[in-house]
């Protein structure tokens, strides 16, 4: 559409939201951000970007999604499988369940193809199964419902806490204490609102226990860490937050750190360009959610951490 004079120096997302009418404000500034809209056949990425008089804005909407994620021949290592309940071992790199950007290739559409008729509707069209979930480059032990009684029972157990659940992170830093706890209201961090952050106001409460299982001088150490409770990138913030954040972490490691300066080389170059979270579920146990048996499954790091760990002469096994 053509900006009439009166748009001059409006918000662009404000101006187009309300010339069109049918898409939220919201909505629109996601998709500027994505680089949808146009000025003059320029992109636009700035939803506060003043409109300019007369200029003709496009926008390209995204193809329109499936309600329901379809089924994908996707490899993943099951751990242990019953009738009611998959346990496997989640790779780096794998998304958990269909969200925007990541509308396929997701775990759940590996679990459709590997149960077939028998996973959806189980908790819902788009996360059929699923009782937890682990960050995209997070690694470990996983378990899926395959039933309605299973799933609730499962997300009973995760939201009391009333199971046995262990990462391993590997993190700048020596925490002292060695063993400890670090707790703080973790919600969406003000100044981004893509990250979390320990918050003052407005969070949600978290503890996290940890303690140390190895360390290569005072660089870096080796952390077993358990959740009492389960926030959104729980162990990424408090490390962070704590002074310590993990090695190779996207979001909530944004500098070098100062104890990288204390290494030589190879071991400075490995731990620095490590391209995702040094962070692995190693172990996960729990009540089955029928016969009450008492299951447990534990996984080593995969390949790149562990050859990370090795190369700074640590062991996750």
């Amino acid at each position: 559409m053509r900006a009439p004079a009166e748009a001059e120096g409006q918000r662009v997302d404000r101006f187009l939201a309300e010339a069109w009418g049918e898409m939220s404000r919201s909505r629109l500034k996601q998709f500027i951000e994505e680089g949808r809209l146009q000025r003059d056949g320029v992109a636009v990425t700035q939803p506060a970007e003043a409109v300019r008089a007369d200029a003709t804005y496009t926008l390209t909407l995204p193809p329109p999604v499936a309600a329901q994620p379809q089924a994908q021949a996707i490899a993943f290592d099951i751990l242990y499988e019953d009738g009611d309940l998959i346990v496997l071992d989640k790779p780096a790199g794998l998304v958990v369940h269909p969200a925007p950007g990541n509308e396929d290739g997701t775990l759940v559409n590996a679990l459709l193809a590997h149960c077939g008729d028998t996973l959806p509707g189980i908790g819902g069209e788009r996360r059929p199964g699923i009782v937890h979930r682990l960050d995209k480059d997070t690694s470990g032990v996983m378990v899926v419902a395959k039933t309605e009684q299973a799933l609730a029972v499962l997300s009973a157990a995760f939201a009391a806490r009333d199971l046995d659940r262990a990462y391993l992170a590997l993190c700048w830093g020596l925490p002292n204490p060695a063993q400890g706890d670090i707790e703080g209201a973790i919600g969406r961090d003000p100044r981004d609102r893509k990250r979390m952050a320990v918050v003052s106001r407005g969070g949600k409460h978290a503890l996290t226990h940890y303690r140390m299982l190895g360390a290569a001088g005072a660089a870096v150490s080796l952390l077993e860490c358990r959740l009492a409770t389960g926030r959104t990138h729980q162990i990424r913030v408090h490390l962070a937050t704590a002074g310590h954040p993990i090695v190779g972490d996207p979001v909530y490691l944004r500098r070098i750190p100062g104890p990288a300066k204390t290494l030589g080389e190879p071991q400075r170059g490995l731990l620095l360009d490590f391209p995702r979270q040094a962070l692995h579920a190693a172990r996960l146990g729990f009540a089955h959610p029928r016969t009450g048996a008492a299951l447990s499954f534990e996984t080593p790091p995969p390949g790149d951490m562990q050859l990370l760990l090795e190369g700074i002469g640590l062991s996750g096994s």
